[in-house]
């Protein structure tokens, strides 16, 4: 269920990409802004998703916490190859409106999928955003560490900071501290110990978006 904090956000401008999800608004006017995206079988009212979303707001961060294209048209199931640009149209449309509404440096951040294509936009447009916050980047299918997903590292020239759990089948923290060596911009990898793809604990819930929100100012307020 949505966050009842959350302002919902519609936007079907005609001849668009269409942006769908939930406003949050930080406790501080210009304090920048960060779009967010959910991972391909979830939704962005991914518990993960709106604790996030809450405590970036609280830092003073108004977030649009939004659903990708491919799951406004579709509710349940993952998206195709065929979906990818569309969806990285809808997350800079997302950006583009954002812009419109509120002053302060932009960010984009993505859950595994999602931050898959926000990676990808932003190494074809590094002017769109000043910094990437990088979930459960998934590096390579489980089991198939042969398979990188890594062609547009290098293209990748903003600060980037991911976020990725000890036991993710879908890269390991030693695979991506080599990977991230590819991209030519400030990078940081924040460890979170025994947590798996999607980084949810039962028993630690709170864990990896209070570790994501403190490693996110530290790192991009010391640039």
């Amino acid at each position: 269920m949505a966050d009842s904090q959350a302002q919902p956000f519609v936007d079907d401008t005609p001849g668009e990409a269409p942006v769908r999800g939930f406003l949050h608004h930080g406790e501080h006017a210009g304090g920048g802004f960060l779009v967010l995206t959910h991972g391909a079988g979830g939704n962005c009212t991914a518990p993960l998703l709106v604790a996030l979303a809450e405590k970036l707001a609280a830092s003073g961060l108004t977030v649009l916490r939004c659903d990708l294209p491919y799951r406004q048209r579709r509710p349940r199931g993952a998206p195709s190859p065929s979906d990818a640009k569309g969806d990285q149209d809808g997350l800079r449309r997302a950006v583009e409106l954002m812009k419109n509404q509120f002053a302060g440096r932009a960010f984009l951040c993505g859950s595994s999928y999602g931050g898959r294509q926000a990676s990808m936009l932003v190494a074809l447009d590094p002017a769109l955003v000043e910094g990437l916050l990088l979930l459960s980047y998934p590096l390579h299918p489980p089991g198939r560490p042969a398979q990188l997903r890594t062609a547009h590292f290098p293209n990748l020239r903003i600060p980037t900071l991911f976020v990725s759990g000890t036991k993710d089948a879908f890269g390991s923290i030693e695979e991506l501290q080599s990977a991230i060596k590819l991209i030519p911009a400030p990078t940081k990898l924040v460890a979170i110990e025994g947590a798996p793809h999607g980084l949810s604990q039962k028993s630690k819930r709170d864990a990896a978006p209070e570790a994501a929100v403190r490693e996110f100012r530290s790192f991009f307020s010391s640039l």
